[in-house]
């Protein structure tokens, strides 16, 4: 029974590796969802993108990296490339972003 539960561990762990999401890259207009878009009560960075004739609002989310590029486009539009995992909450895009930079 306890390697049963040992094997059954091992492939919950194993499981989880291969569901890990991939790193993308998005650039766009970077944006306050508060200051800018008037969509939230709290300032957070948005980058619009233009994705097959159709605007994507990807939301960052609140780490580090995202609070330190927020002063950016806080109160203004800023064309904006970052790179991070993308889940989806509520309907939403969320980037965690791991580097954020002005476009190029």
């Amino acid at each position: 029974m306890r390697k049963l539960y040992s094997l059954l561990a091992v492939t919950v762990i194993c499981s989880g590796v291969v569901l890990a999401a991939d790193a993308i890259t998005v650039t766009g207009e970077g944006k306050c969802a508060k200051c800018a878009l008037k969509e939230s009560d709290k300032c957070q960075n948005v980058i619009q993108v233009e994705e097959g004739g159709k605007t994507t609002n990807y939301y960052l989310a609140p780490n580090k990296v995202a609070k330190a590029y927020h002063k950016t486009v806080c109160q203004a539009t800023v064309k904006t490339t970052a790179t991070g995992e993308v889940t989806e909450k509520g309907g939403k895009k969320i980037l965690t972003a791991t580097k954020i930079e002005e476009a190029k």
